[in-house]
């Protein structure tokens, strides 16, 4: 299992386009083989920083994930966008269980 964290400053001028080209992503990759959660969520303390949550069963889903054509969409959108990348990480998941 792999987790993809991160998050992303955007400008207050863009920032309803860039939620909308999420929204399109989140949809599109929701459909994707070994796609179990991807979410774009706004941060409660700061409006203009998004948050991305990406749940995966395998590498290989993933980089199938990096092909597809609505992802060449939505970083085409990005880059129009100029968010500034606070940090994206990958975390590989050997266990998952309760907090408790």
């Amino acid at each position: 299992m792999l987790i993809i964290a991160g998050s992303f400053r955007l400008d207050p001028k863009t920032r309803d386009a860039a939620f909308a080209a999420a929204r399109e992503m989140m949809a599109e990759t929701l459909k994707e083989k070994g796609c179990h959660a991807y979410r774009f969520t706004q941060d409660v303390g700061d409006p203009n920083v998004m948050h991305l949550f990406e749940r995966w069963e395998s590498e290989t889903d993933l980089h199938a994930h990096f092909t597809v054509p609505h992802m060449a969409k939505f970083q085409k959108a990005l880059g129009e966008l100029k968010p500034q990348v606070i940090e994206i990480q990958r975390y590989d998941i050997s266990k998952v269980g309760p907090v408790r």
